[in-house]
């Protein structure tokens, strides 16, 4: 190992100097001292490469994202954070200082000023800020099948009624739409028409999709599907030439994982699906923060992690940097891993074999440093310090470095009381989506197609009806044989006995005269 503090201050500022804006990330360590020299920075320019920051619980994660939050910020770059426990929404209000953060200011050479940062606040459920929406078939049927808990045939009937719907310009709005759409196609009128060009929907699989489609709903947290859904254009703004910072705040559903990391995704292919083709930029337009990631990837399907691994490479080219917040790289699968080109790696803890097994791997992620043994250097790491290794100006990774990280300058917690309600109630986006909207979509189609043909089928009963009388009354007037043998019968008989009482008639007429 090269301990020499000249060598190691050249190598970091020759490794970590871009030529434009950048993050300033701290300054690297040497052999447990901070060197202030050797400044650590992050181009803004390659922040649209994505990233990784990772670590043990309390080692500072949080903290990082916050960090490097702000400074985008102030570069005039819009922020959006998944706030999982509450506790981010100090960014809108300055830090306090004390003596630990006047120290780490003067050790990474940035003296610490502390100071307030413009935040949007939003809420899956709608109870901790402006209500965040997205429709049914925003989703899609990939990510719908991963929160509904769906196998492989039963996403595959999924795809197919998206795929009806959509050929039949039918809105998937919410999730009654999906019920009632799968309902129509499985046994209603509609299954004849999807059998012939989509394939049949059996009913044990229509009822076992209702069904996990209900237990989402009884859960609470059927209202994220829905209109007016959330416009992705309301993440670019900007305040007083600060990139505004938009927290997705879920601290009141942190215990529904699936839900809120697939509904990240889908916010993140939204971004893909809508956003222009920009290119390298100066600076990302916009750098998407995806905490407690390992949630995202957990379980996951092939068809999913598809879906994940095509968003993250080619979204860069939209002009959005992701980064994924984790415990441990292991947590990424290696597809997605390999193009996370920023890596700030926080401490590992080794108290157990599978911690053991996991910095073996992780060390095994990193280049070999002239200055560090990377097992013992992630085990030793303090708060507040990582394992940097970056993407430099020409897209090559930097020497990898032990860094002591720049405090945050806002609180490092959750806003006063005052200070949310008074962000929230005062938020353009509240009065925008607190309401929601209803359109005729797939359910009221369907309602429509269902009266239709209850009509038609009755019509079609008074038809038959009818035809049944007339043809009884038709059936009536014919006779049989023997009807027919009986009435010539009837008639004969009748002739012969109108000549009979004729014939006496006459006789006794006669006899009358005579005697006169």
């Amino acid at each position: 190992m090269i301990s020499n503090k000249e060598d190691f201050i050249e190598k970091i500022k020759n490794s970590y100097k871009p030529k434009g804006a950048f993050i300033h990330l701290g300054a690297g360590i040497l052999e447990g001292q901070v060197v202030t020299d050797a400044e650590v920075n992050l181009a803004l320019k390659m922040m649209n490469r994505h990233g990784l920051i990772a670590g043990a619980t309390g080692t500072g994660k949080t903290r990082t994202l916050q960090l490097i939050a702000e400074q985008l910020s102030d570069a005039g770059v819009p922020v959006f954070m998944l706030d999982v426990k509450g506790d981010v929404s100090g960014l809108a209000e300055p830090g306090t200082t004390n003596e630990a953060l006047l120290e780490r200011g003067r050790l990474v050479g940035i003296p610490f000023e502390p100071s307030n940062f413009p935040i949007e606040v939003f809420s899956l459920s709608g109870k901790l800020g402006a209500p965040m929406r997205l429709t049914v078939e925003d989703f899609g049927p990939v990510l719908l099948s991963r929160i509904l808990d769906l196998n492989e045939t039963q996403t595959g009937v999924l795809a197919a009624i998206f795929k009806y719907a959509d050929d039949q310009k039918w809105p998937i709005v919410d999730l009654n739409d999906l019920k009632k759409l799968l309902s129509y196609l499985s046994e209603g009128p509609g299954a004849a028409e999807i059998k012939e060009e989509y394939g049949k929907i059996s009913t044990a699989t229509s009822g076992t999709i209702l069904r996990k489609i209900v237990a989402v709903e009884q859960q609470g947290v059927g209202h994220i599907f829905g209109e007016k859904e959330f416009d992705i254009n309301d993440l670019f703004n900007k305040v007083d030439g600060k990139g505004v910072i938009t927290l997705l705040n879920i601290s009141d559903i942190q215990d529904q994982p699936l839900l809120f990391s697939t509904f990240l995704l889908s916010l993140l292919a939204q971004l893909f699906k809508k956003l222009p083709e920009v290119g390298d930029l100066d600076k990302p337009k916009l750098v998407f923060f995806f905490d407690e990631a390992h949630l995202l990837f957990n379980g996951a399907s092939k068809a999913f992690l598809s879906q994940i691994e095509q968003i993250v490479r080619l979204i860069r080219s939209k002009g959005v940097g992701v980064f994924f917040c984790t415990q441990a790289a292991t947590d990424i699968p290696p597809s997605v891993l390999g193009q996370l080109g920023n890596r700030i790696q926080h401490a590992l803890r080794a108290f157990t074999p599978n911690d053991a097994d996991n910095l073996r791997k992780t060390v095994k992620t990193y280049p070999s440093s002239d200055f560090y043994e990377i097992d013992k250097v992630l085990t030793s790491l303090g708060t507040g310090q990582a394992l940097v290794t970056v993407l430099n100006d020409k897209g090559i990774p930097t020497e990898v470095v032990a860094t002591h990280l720049v405090p945050a300058r806002a609180v490092m917690g959750p806003a006063s009381p005052q200070t949310y309600s008074s962000i929230v109630s005062g938020s353009e986006f509240y009065a925008k989506y607190q309401q929601r909207v209803e359109r005729r979509s797939a359910a009221e189609i369907v309602d429509e197609k269902m009266t239709q043909f209850n009509l038609e089928r009755e019509k079609e009963e008074i038809r038959k009806e009818a035809t049944a009388v007339n043809k009884n009354v038709r059936r009536s007037t014919r006779q049989t044989p023997m009807e027919a043998a009986t009435n010539q019968a009837s008639r004969t008989l009748a002739r012969e006995g109108a000549k009979l009482l004729g014939k006496l008639a006459n006789g006794i007429l006669d006899s009358i005269f005579r005697k006169k």
